[in-house]
């Protein structure tokens, strides 16, 4: 198993980020199936979310900073297990009949086949598409919703 980091420091309230990411559904939409289906397994008020996917695990740790909330983003990504070792067969003796064996002749050995490859399992989940996807959940939990100081949203086209 691998596991996957990104932090950032964001200009958002501590209890605005959790309201935010500790909903229902909000971690999974924003994760977009890249883990499978996401559910969240434990919630420490303002501080820590733990979640778990069907190709991931997780952690969503908010800390205070002196200019927003620190959030730090793990992943720790499932391997694939490994395939079961081939079944070796082990071919019965062949019977050798009276008359062979009173005059000593044997079959020709039977041919076997070879072995198949056996290749290495590979992670479900490449470790670079899940620090892509991590740094795309600080990307948009890190983006405004509104703008500030406006009473609509036609007052910034006619400021101008």
């Amino acid at each position: 198993m691998g596991t996957v980091e990104t932090q950032r420091t964001l200009v958002k309230s501590m209890p605005e980020l959790w309201a935010e990411l500790s909903e229902d559904g909000v971690l999974a939409r924003m994760f977009r199936g890249r883990f499978g289906e996401i559910r969240l397994t434990h919630l420490t008020p303002e501080s820590s979310i733990e979640w778990e996917g069907e190709l991931a695990a997780g952690l969503v740790e908010l800390e205070p900073s002196v200019f927003g909330t620190r959030v730090r983003l793990n992943a720790l990504i499932a391997e694939a297990p490994p395939p079961p070792p081939p079944a070796v067969a082990v071919a019965a003796p062949r019977r050798i009949g009276l008359l062979a064996r009173l005059f000593g002749r044997r079959p020709p050995p039977r041919p076997q086949a070879p072995p198949p490859l056996v290749q290495a399992p590979a992670p479900l989940v490449d470790p670079q598409q899940a620090r892509d996807a991590l740094t795309a959940i600080l990307e948009e939990i890190g983006t405004a919703r509104h703008r500030p100081f406006s009473r609509d949203a036609g007052a910034s086209a006619r400021i101008t």
